[in-house]
């Protein structure tokens, strides 16, 4: 149980919701298969079977936001209106018109729908009540948007924001490769993105390489900016922080993984001790994190 992508959000600080009415609310939204005619479902699947959609520990909460896509590729929808284009043509001796084409492509789609395969997916969320932490494992914005936005159709109403901070990641990570200790509890690792902002954008990747010398210092004073850094944290975790303030390949390393004790732990044990090391570890990484960057930005009258 371990995130790797983290988009974050905030919610009031304590957040105060029933988690027995959110349990309810999740179960009545439980994800449900594809029927003959749908496209795509939604819905809410249990973190672990049999344990709830709202998973508590210690506090802080674990939820699994679930859908189901039928796949049916388009260039089999094509080939299958192509022909059946070519029989009506024969039919009433002309080409069918966009009308008729369009028609006929809606009916194939509907005939093949029950006959795709399904697909499944997943995504993680993990909620802080207390301290207002909303987090998403998702690679892009537009994937956690989607998920905060089903989260917020399940409880009808979630006051949540992306975190927004005085600083943006872009001016705090050229002030951290000028001079490191400013990014302090955080050490700048060996790999780094710099692009350019005029229309070439012309990008430089660093990977595994050392960035304290005068070549990385040429770049930023070429009008370069970093868009990704490779950062660690207390030397607990590891992640690349990224212009829209994303973290990716998040990694929890072998100090912070000591807090898993040794011994015989069935798999809901298991499950559990980790969500609580990695939760307690985020509830440290997030707020220094923020203040790394210029602290919260205040909300807009």
């Amino acid at each position: 149980m371990w995130f790797r992508n983290l988009v974050v959000f905030r919610l009031p600080r304590p957040w105060q919701i029933d988690p027995a009415e959110l349990e309810q609310a999740l179960a009545r939204r439980a994800l449900q298969p594809c029927g003959a005619l749908d496209h795509e479902t939604r819905g809410w699947l249990e973190p672990q079977r049999g344990r709830g959609y709202l998973h508590r520990v210690g506090g802080q909460w674990l939820l699994r936001a679930g859908s189901e896509q039928k796949i049916l590729p388009a260039a089999v929808v094509r080939q299958f209106t192509e022909d059946r284009a070519e029989e009506l043509e024969r039919q009433q001796g002309f080409k069918p018109g966009r009308r008729q084409l369009r028609e006929l492509k809606e009916r194939i789609t509907d005939e093949l729908l029950p006959r795709a395969f399904s697909r499944r997916r997943s995504d993680w969320l993990w909620v802080d009540p207390e301290h207002g932490w909303l987090v998403v494992d998702a690679a892009s914005d537009n994937r956690a948007e989607s998920v905060v936005e089903q989260f917020r159709e399940g409880v009808g109403e979630l006051p949540a924001s992306r975190l927004d901070t005085e600083r943006s990641p872009t001016a705090a990570m050229s002030e951290w490769l000028s001079e490191p200790s400013a990014a302090t509890p955080f050490a700048i690792e060996r790999e780094l993105e710099l692009r350019a902002g005029d229309e070439e954008r012309a990008t430089v990747r660093y990977l595994r390489h050392d960035l304290a010398g005068n070549e990385v210092a040429a770049h930023l004073a070429a009008g370069k900016r970093p868009t990704r850094l490779a950062l660690c944290f207390r030397e607990r975790v590891s992640f690349v922080l990224t212009e829209t303030g994303h973290l990716r390949r998040l990694a929890f390393l072998d100090l912070a993984r000591e807090g898993l004790e040794a011994g015989e732990r069935d798999a809901e044990a298991e499950f559990d001790a980790q969500f609580a090391l990695m939760a307690a570890e985020l509830r440290q990484l997030l707020p220094e994190l923020v203040d790394a960057l210029g602290g919260e930005r205040a909300a807009s009258a």
